[in-house]
This record gives structure tokens, C-alpha cells and sequence, in this order.
């Protein structure tokens, strides 16, 4: 390990001290962090950052403070496994402000995720006109009902009675959408043949099928004839089959529900969020449904009567749709005494959106349409007006979908939590944030098995002398090329209007490599992936999760496993299904989940490593046959480096070798596909899709989760891709892709409705000469290094 510029911190209190951490490729690793300081962790993928700082500091914290509850409430939460570390010393309560997705719920927005929306029912609720009622009255959560039931109410010390009573709840949900926005215009066609009977398998929804319960709910009710074509039924057997209202009936001597077919798919699938559905069942949605805004709200979600209630003439649905920015100035216009510490509180929160480069965003936005790096951003706010000191927050890449003219004000956020006492713990690559680090902690030498090292740690200046890889690429700077390709033709986009496009008219060249840029909410993402899939021959390679469940993984999902199984199945005479962990080859005691999982409680269970296969997930059969000398648990603990070379050839080793190219040398075959970043996913993507040619390719942010080491080897691979005939987009903030483009497409000049135009399109020598953006003051910047 290289020599830290800074002395040992001689107080114990004023560290995290990590002993013996084994987590993961962790080769037990000691290391002190200060306390009330911003330390990066750096390293390339793969390197051990986030088993260090995730796997075992965080992981830690949040499982020794969920263990001071009642028993009563941990069974609600999740349970954590302590990490493989010897000691931890001095941990502060954790924070983890990660790119997760925030959730699948349809009833979620950024108003409501940030407090902001409540904040705003309290507003209104006191100085709306007319006064309409309490905070409860102006949100789309809550219906207005009314009818009476039992209470309980306290009688003396310790009795109580219970008495029925009337009661009024009066919310500003829109009852026609029920405060989701929105209503279905369902094509009756999708869900049923009219053509046959229920019994000959007319409905066509998955999970309906004819001798299923689903179905049976029909069939045996007694409300329409089974056998009798829908096309024939009467009136009355039409209506109780689509849109019967729930009422009690029994099947088979069960008591059960009948509901009409469309509200009861409307419950179980159209009122869900898309993304949080089965690819099949998301795949049918899209065929049998349109959403449309609902009529009787305009797509506000809210009531009449919360909508009449107005303060200077705006109502709480006008200013949840504002562009922050606009709200954050009609905020300024309030200025009624009664409110005046809540509207400093409301303002400061507003103001924290715009500081963090959020200020494009509606507080009506549905908060799982949000990216990776904005839903980050959104959890920040979160924590920037909190009372709360001495805590560690913990940030993976909050850079991540950040053009560089909006890192500067990230840094800025992350130095202010530091500033009031408390310790920050940031995995990042860019040098620009690297470089306000207090403190660094590089991880190594390389990824996987061999990472896991402590390189360096002490503060920057010391790393830029510290020979190692993160030190030697710190201050690497990409050059202009000196000869651009020349473009095939082109993809041609005329008055694209989606979102804050402002009827954008452009031509894409084809074969060649394009880079699109612009601030976070200029409309790249608008542009291209509103508008290019349209076309024919495209691929589009993002960073959404991949589908599967916890069996799923690398070789899995590229179809790795099914070479090397019947490679194996070959070399031994036998069925390629004994060597796999879903099928004959499992572990009769954990059935190929490499995991003992016990349930003490309601939601509650644990998961201990499976002694009888020591977490191989197959059975002692299946692990006396070889390929080459390695049993088949052997080769998926293989890295993708590490089988390449054992294979030596075939349609597997093309596979690992384009895995390879992507930066994903160091995953292991039979990782777990949920323990992949949003940047490795899309790598992984691109792995398999790099196999068409003359294809479009359109990649997001590529460099996500990119050493500056690594970067070059992403440039070569979108070279390669485009010499082999394919035309390749890439929205992209980071300068040395922008630099090796052929050309760019710039979006702005800002955000939200400050954005949506063609800025500059061109060479990036002509953006560097005469550009006069953002992007172009920031790339000449970089190229002047």
C-alpha cells in the first residue's frame, strides 16, 4: 500500500475503524476513516469500493440499529446479515442515498417523496380560499367518505366503551381515478375471443386459463352460461361478465368474490405501476390498455373541491405541476403573516431542488419515472434541512447522469453536509469530485479476485504521487480526434414535441459515433429514446434492471450456462439438466439456492449458508464430475477473464471475450444478477447485443460506473462497434467520450422549459472553437488541461 501523505489519526473516537474485512473480494482489510470528513473511495469496477463501504460500514450500522427495536418491529423489517468482518469500531448511524429506482408505487410523486406536497396541503389548507378543510383535504391519497362505526373511548382509568358514531373524512381524492391521474381505455378485444365460450379458453389474459380459478370465478357463478359464446351473451350476462360490481357468491361450497372482468384486472394489474410488472403481464397491459388523463380531474389527481382552493389565484394542483423554478418564484409572491415560518421552510426545500440541479422537475411527477442519478439527487433533499448531525451518509456514484457544469453544485451539497458535522462517505470515479475529497481510499490493484486491496489512503495530493492506477489516471485527459468519419446517411427527427422538446427538427448521422449532450433535463433523453426505436434496426442498451429472479445470473442471462452445461453433460455421458441448480443438479437441502432460508415470524426470515453444499447450490452427484478438471460449481465461480480462458472457444468464449471488452472481466459467471450496478447491467446488455451488425446502437451514459483507467477501453469498444458497420448514439456528459465523438448533438440551453432546443451540432473541434453553451465551456476547459 502506498505511503498516506497525512499522519495516522491519532484519536480512536474521531474514526471508523474496519478490521479484518472479508466481504465479498474484501482480503481483510484494516482502514480508518475520519469522522466529520468527506472521504472517497476509488478504485476500478470491481475493485472491493462498494463491499467496503456498502457491504460492510453501512450494512453494519443499519443492522446493529434495527437490532435496538422490539422484536415486535423487526419482523417488519428487513433482516441484515452481519458482514465478514473481525471489527468495526465508532459507527455512526448510516444513511444510504443510492440510484435505486424510488419504488413502483403509482401513488408516489417527487412532491410526496420529499415532503414538499405535504408541506403544500398545509399551505393551502390554511391560507387557500375558499377554506376547504384540514392538510387531508388536498391530498390525492386520501377519499372523502362519510358513515359511522365503533369506537372506543376512554371511560375512567383504565376502562373504555365502545359507542358507534358518525364520521366525516373529507380527502381531495379525485374520485373517478381514484388520485392516480389518470383513467384506462381498455380494448375489449385484448382481454377475451368473443368467438368461443369461457370454457373453450376465451379469455386471453395471463394467469386466465380455462380449469383455473381465475376463470372458475366465472364459469361456476351463475351469472353467465360457460359454454355459450361471449358474442352471444345477452345484455344482463355482458354486463355482470365485464362490469359487475363485488358481490358475494360460493363456488364449490367456498365463499368467494365476483367482480365484472374489467375492474377485476383493473385492481390487479392496471393499477400498478408498469415497471413493477412481469415482463408478460407489462407486455399485455401495453397491448390491451391506453392511459389516458382523467376527464373529471384534468390529470391532477385531485377533487373538485381541492382544486377550487386557490391562493393568488393558483390552485395546489397549478403548483405541483409548475417547473420548480416557477414555483420556487410564486412562492415568493406569498407573503401572508400567518404562514411565514412555514414558507421559509417550504422555500428552503424548494430552493434545495434547484441547488442540486433538480430544478426541471414538477412536484406532480410520478416519482418511478425518475432516472437513476434524479432519484438520487430526490433522496438527498431529503437530508439537506435535517436536524439530525454526526450521521454517515453514504452516496454510490452521485455524479451519475450529471452533465459537469451540474457536478459543481453536487460538490457544493456534499461539502454542505459535512460542513454541519457529519461524515460522508462517497464511492465515485470522477476526478472532479475526487479532487474536494478530504480524505481517499483507493481500492485494488484490479477487480474481482484480484482487487480487494487497501492501495492508498490520505488525501489527494498524495494520491496524484502514489503510483497507483486511480493516481496515474487522475489528471488523464482525452484528446480531440484529429479526423472525424464520415456520415451514411442519416435518421431524420422533424418536430419532436415529447416533454420539453420544443418542436425539434435534426438529422443523426448514421455510421459513425454520435454523442448527445446537454445539462440533466435539456431533452436528450426526449430526443433519443422518444424517437429513435421508432426506427427500424435499433438497439437500445440502457442501465434498467434486468429481469429474472435471485437463481438469475451472468451466465444465465447470456446463455453462458447452457454451453457449458452440455459441454459437461458431453465430456461425462450425461444429461445436461444434472448440472443445473433449478433442475436435477440441486442441493436436496437448500434446492440449488445456495442458501438455508428459515422464517421465524410474519415477514420475518433469515438465510444461512447451506452446509451440505457450502452455498455451491448443487449436489455432491453433480460436483464429482469435471470439464477439464473443474466441477461445475468451480467454473461459475469463475471469472468472465478467468472461463474466456478456459473455454478457449466456441459461442461461450465470443460471449466472455465481448464481456471482456465491455469492462466486465471481473464478474463471475454465477453472481447474482440483483448484485449488478445500473452501469455493469447495461454493459452486460451491450455483451450480448454487440453480435448484430448494421445495427443502431443507442447507449445511456456508457461511462457510468467507469474507472478513468477503464474509459479507454469503452472508447476503443464503441470504435470497434462502429468500424464493423454499426452507427452508434451515446447520450453521454463525460468529456472524453464527447471528445472522441464524430459529432455532437448539444440540448438546452437548460433545463426543463429552460431547454428542449439543438444548441450546436457538430464536430467537437468546431464545439471547442465556437460553442457557446455549456457543454462548450466545459469541454474546452478539458481539452486546456
Amino acid at each position: 500500500m502506498a505511503e498516506a501523505s497525512v499522519p495516522h489519526i491519532a484519536d480512536s473516537h474521531e474514526v471508523i475503524r474496519v478490521i479484518g474485512a472479508r466481504e465479498n473480494n474484501l482480503k481483510n482489510v484494516d482502514v480508518e476513516i475520519p469522522k466529520r470528513r468527506l472521504t472517497v473511495f476509488t478504485g476500478v469496477s470491481g475493485s472491493g469500493k462498494s463491499s467496503l463501504v456498502f457491504g460492510t460500514i453501512a450494512n453494519e450500522s443499519q443492522r446493529l440499529i434495527n437490532e435496538t427495536y422490539p422484536t415486535f418491529v423487526q419482523q417488519f423489517m428487513a433482516q441484515l446479515s452481519r458482514p465478514e468482518v473481525d471489527g468495526l469500531e465508532n459507527v455512526s448511524p448510516a444513511i444510504i442515498v443510492d440510484q435505486e429506482r424510488m419504488g413502483a408505487n403509482a401513488r408516489s410523486t417527487v412532491g410526496t417523496a420529499t415532503d414538499a406536497h405535504a408541506m403544500l396541503r398545509l399551505l393551502f389548507s390554511r391560507i387557500g380560499r375558499p377554506h376547504v378543510g384540514s392538510p387531508q383535504a388536498f391530498s390525492f391519497n386520501v377519499p372523502s367518505v362519510s358513515g359511522a362505526g365503533a369506537v372506543t373511548i376512554a371511560v375512567g382509568k383504565d376502562k373504555g366503551k365502545k359507542e358507534r358514531r358518525s364520521f366525516e373524512i373529507t380527502g381531495g381524492m379525485c374520485p373517478r381515478c381514484e388520485g392516480l391521474g389518470e383513467v384506462s381505455d381498455v380494448d375489449l378485444d385484448e382481454l377475451y375471443d368473443k368467438t368461443k365460450s369461457l370454457a373453450d379458453g376465451a379469455i386471453t389474459i395471463p394467469g386466465y386459463s380455462p380449469d383455473g380459478w381465475m376463470v372458475k370465478g366465472f364459469t361456476e357463478s351463475g351469472l353467465v352460461d360457460p359454454n355459450k359464446p361471449i358474442q352471444d351473451y345477452t345484455e344482463q350476462e355482458r354486463a355482470d361478465f365485464l362490469y359487475k360490481e363485488p358481490t358475494k357468491i360460493k363456488i364449490q361450497g367456498i365463499n368467494m368474490t365476483y367482480e365484472g372482468l374489467v375492474p377485476k384486472i383493473t385492481k390487479s394489474m392496471l393499477q400498478k405501476d408498469r415497471d413493477s410488472l412481469q415482463p408478460h403481464i407489462r407486455a399485455f397491459v401495453d397491448r390491451a390498455v391506453k392511459f389516458l388523463p382523467c376527464p373529471e380531474c384534468g390529470g391532477t389527481r385531485l377533487n373538485e373541491g381541492a382544486r377550487s382552493s386557490k391562493i393568488n389565484g393558483i390552485s395546489i394542483a397549478d403548483a405541483a405541476a409548475m417547473q420548480i423554478t416557477d414555483l420556487a418564484a410564486w412562492l415568493e409572491t406569498v407573503d401572508t403573516p400567518d404562514v411565514a415560518p412555514l414558507m421559509v421552510s417550504l422555500r428552503q426545500l424548494i430552493g434545495s431542488f434547484i441547488d442540486i440541479g433538480l430544478g426541471y422537475l414538477s412536484l406532480d411527477r410520478a416519482s418511478g419515472t425518475l432516472s437513476g442519478g434524479e432519484a438520487q439527487r430526490t433522496k438527498m433533499i431529503r437530508h439537506l434541512g435535517s436536524a439530525l448531525t454526526d450521521i454517515s451518509y453514504v452516496f454510490d456514484e452521485p455524479t451519475a447522469g450529471l452533465h459537469p457544469h451540474d457536478i459543481q453544485r453536487m460538490n457544493a451539497l456534499l461539502l454542505l453536509l459535512r460542513d454541519k458535522g457529519n461524515t460522508v462517505l462517497v464511492v465515485e470515479h470522477k476526478p472532479e469530485v475526487i479532487e474536494i475529497a478530504d480524505h481517499v481510499v483507493d481500492l485494488g490493484p484490479g477487480a474481482g479476485k484480484a482487487g480487494g486491496e487497501i492501495q492508498y489512503e490520505g488525501d489527494v495530493l498524495g494520491l496524484r504521487a502514489s503510483g497507483t492506477i486511480t493516481g496515474r489516471h487522475l489528471d488523464d485527459r482525452a484528446r480531440l480526434k484529429e479526423s472525424t468519419r464520415t456520415p451514411k446517411g442519416a435518421l431524420e427527427i422533424r418536430a419532436a414535441t415529447q416533454h420539453n422538446l420544443k418542436s425539434v427538427d435534426v438529422d443523426i448521422p448514421l455510421g459513425i459515433l454520435t454523442v448527445v449532450t446537454g445539462v440533466a433535463g435539456s431533452g436528450k433523453s426526449s430526443l433519443i429514446h422518444g424517437n429513435v426505436p421508432a426506427f427500424d434496426d435499433v438497439v437500445v442498451v440502457d442501465q434498467s434492471p434486468i429481469k429474472g429472479n435471485r437463481r438469475s445470473s451472468p451466465a444465465t442471462y447470456t446463455g453462458i450456462l447452457d454451453t457449458v452445461r452440455s459441454a459437461f453433460a458431453k465430456a461425462n455421458g450425461v444429461k445436461p439438466a444434472l448440472f443445473s441448480a433449478n433442475s436435477e443438479g440441486a442441493c436436496p437441502a437448500c434446492r440449488g439456492l445456495g442458501v438455508i432460508i428459515t422464517n421465524l415470524g410474519f415477514t420475518q426470515t433469515v438465510e444461512t449458508l447451506c452446509e451440505l453444499c457450502e452455498g455451491t447450490g448443487f449436489s455432491d452427484v453433480v460436483l464429482e464430475y469435471t470439464l477439464d478438471g473443474r466441477n461445475i460449481a468451480e467454473v461459475l465461480a469463475m471469472s468472465a477473464s478467468e472461463a474466456a480462458e478456459f473455454l478457449g472457444k466456441g459461442p461461450a468464449h465470443t460471449i466472455l471475450v465481448r464481456m471482456i471488452d465491455v469492462g466486465l472481466g471481473y464478474l463471475t459467471l454465477g453472481q447474482a444478477l440483483n448484485t449488478l450496478s445500473g452501469g455493469e447491467r447495461q454493459r452486460l446488455k451491450l455483451a450480448i447485443s454487440m453480435a448484430k451488425k448494421g445495427a443502431i446502437y443507442v447507449l445511456d451514459e456508457p461511462t457510468t460506473g467507469l474507472h478513468l483507467a477503464d474509459v479507454d477501453n469503452m472508447l476503443g469498444m464503441l470504435d470497434r462497434l462502429v468500424d464493423a458497420g454499426n452507427s452508434v448514439i451515446v447520450i453521454e456528459h463525460h468529456q472524453a467520450v464527447m471528445a472522441h465523438a464524430d459529432w455532437i448533438i448539444d440540448l438546452g440551453p437548460g433545463a426543463g422549459h429552460d431547454g428542449g432546443e439543438i444548441v450546436f451540432q457538430g464536430t467537437p473541434a468546431d464545439l471547442v472553437a465556437s460553442g457557446t453553451g455549456l457543454t462548450a465551456k466545459h469541454l474546452r476547459e478539458y481539452i486546456a488541461r
